[in-house]
């Protein structure tokens, strides 16, 4: 492993632990950026440059458009009434770590894993973006299509609602008669 390897695992488990513990939702979010953007880089070091420019592309640019979806539907600009860590962090640590321990023991003594380095993939960027813009097309559209309704919907939901008092428009009302001598 190297050092620039070896910086990137710390940050974006850092990030990954603090998307865990932190309780304001836009602190929570805004890790989990930092943390999908180290998966992004450690994938790029690792020479799969399709999924790190996909993890760039879809998940990094999906939280940040999460953060904003988020401060429009809880109206961010309450303070947090809360403390920054939850009260069952540490037990929730102790528990990660142990279920860490196990799977890494696991799979170190498992005889499914193959012990030697597989062959270099066949595959390019380029290769792949034909396949999914001639091959794929339709599923590619489809998603696409899913993806903007979704986004209309939250557009939707994250209309500023009407003032306390108001009616919203279009709204029917009960029309009291009015006493001549009050407006």
């Amino acid at each position: 492993m190297t050092l620039t390897f070896n910086i990137i695992a710390g940050i974006t488990v850092a990030a990954a632990v603090a998307a865990m513990g932190l309780r304001n939702l836009v602190h929570c979010a805004l890790a989990l950026t930092v943390a999908l953007a180290g998966l992004a880089a450690a994938y790029l070091q690792l020479d799969a440059q399709f999924i790190g420019f996909a993890q760039i592309l879809v998940y990094v640019g999906a939280v940040a458009i999460l953060i904003v979806f988020a401060i429009l539907l809880t109206r961010g600009s309450e303070p947090a009434q809360q403390p920054i860590l939850s009260r069952g962090w540490l037990a929730g640590m102790m528990v990660a770590v142990a279920v860490l321990g196990v799977l890494t023991w696991a799979i170190a003594k498992s005889s499914a894993i193959p012990r030697g380095i597989p062959p270099q993939p066949q595959a390019t960027v380029r290769q792949i973006g034909d396949a999914l813009m001639n091959q794929f097309v339709l599923p590619l559209e489809a998603v696409g299509l899913l993806l903007t309704a979704a986004l209309i919907g939250a557009v939707i939901i994250a209309m500023k609602e009407p003032a306390p008092g108001r009616p919203e428009p279009g709204a029917s009302q009960e029309h009291k008669p009015q006493s001549p001598h009050h407006p």
